[in-house]
């Protein structure tokens, strides 16, 4: 089994696909893109509700930090929220450039948040958390999106 920060890491990857995907069928035809779009803000939310729901709750409650790392990162996934709502409302108006400026900026935010993720949280979360590590994947791997 991977640790946690192989296996959100990789996900990171997964949803970066699916985003550069995203785009990719907005440029040949934002009528047709909607599926590559559903299908990028599914995965993205599964992503979020992963830490937050699980390894954030694991992570807060193992080290008492409830305001530190993990509060600044669901303060980001708000943020990556609004954008990808705002990137299906650009969509549904046909509107290719408040898409792609809405999905531009999203890009920057996640480039960084994924960063900081992967070079600090992630590594602390492992270091605290790495006898619960394979209980806390399998976990993250079952959630449920609604």
């Amino acid at each position: 089994m991977s640790t946690i920060r192989e296996y959100l890491t990789a996900d990171h990857g997964h949803c970066d696909e699916l985003f550069a995907n995203m785009e990719d069928a907005v440029v040949k035809s934002i009528e047709s893109a909607k599926d590559a779009y559903e299908e990028f803000a599914k995965e993205a939310e599964k992503h979020f509700q992963m830490e937050e729901r699980i390894m954030f709750l694991e992570f807060e409650e193992k080290t008492g930090m409830t305001q530190g790392p993990t509060a600044i990162m669901r303060h980001e996934h708000a943020q990556m929220r609004n954008l990808i709502a705002e990137m299906g409302k650009a969509l549904e108006a046909k509107d290719k450039d408040k898409f792609f400026g809405n999905s531009e900026t999203l890009m920057i935010l996640m480039q960084q948040h994924n960063m900081k993720e992967e070079q600090m949280l992630y590594p602390m979360a492992q270091q605290h958390l790495s006898a619960e590590s394979d209980r806390i994947v399998e976990m993250m791997q079952s959630i449920i999106v609604e």
